[in-house]
């Protein structure tokens, strides 16, 4: 089973009619993201544009985790609109507003209206690093092999 995580939620004004965040099926990963645009504001993103679509929220990660905010398969499928920095990072000590930034990698115009779902957030931990310097490094089958170089086997 899964491990739950206790995260402190806060509507801001703009948000506060929209449905809470929320896996849609027991099995997803993510969570829905939803637009906070003003009601009547409505959004509109040409091809190749891009926006910040607020969410109307803001979180208090526990330390030790990130929320990665994830494209929406059905709107990169159906419209070529994904998220920009995907997959974003909201960090522990973050406590601004959630907003998304979309692309439209489509043909068309994508249009966004309050309460459409957006994107996708994915609570995950993370490990702290501590770099040790060496000297060499351990050898590989791949080594220094960059892009590519492992090939590809139909």
């Amino acid at each position: 089973m899964a491990e739950t995580v206790s995260i402190g939620f806060q509507w801001l004004d703009h948000g506060r009619d929209l449905p809470i965040p929320a896996y849609a099926t027991g099995g997803a990963a993510g969570l829905d993201l939803r637009a906070a645009l003003a009601a009547d504001q409505g959004l509109q993103i040409r091809p190749g544009g891009r926006a910040m679509i607020p969410c109307g929220f803001a979180i208090a990660l526990p330390a030790g985790y990130e929320a990665q905010i994830r494209p929406r398969s059905g709107l990169a499928a159906r419209f070529g609109v994904t998220v920009l920095n995907s997959p974003g990072t909201i960090d522990s000590d973050y406590r601004g507003e959630i907003q998304v930034i979309l692309v439209n990698l489509g043909d068309e115009p994508f249009a966004v209206a309050r309460g459409d779902r957006i994107a996708q957030m994915v609570v995950a931990p993370v490990a702290t690093v501590q770099f040790q310097l060496e000297t060499e490094l351990d050898g590989t089958q791949r080594g220094a092999g960059g892009f590519g170089s492992t090939g590809h086997k139909a």
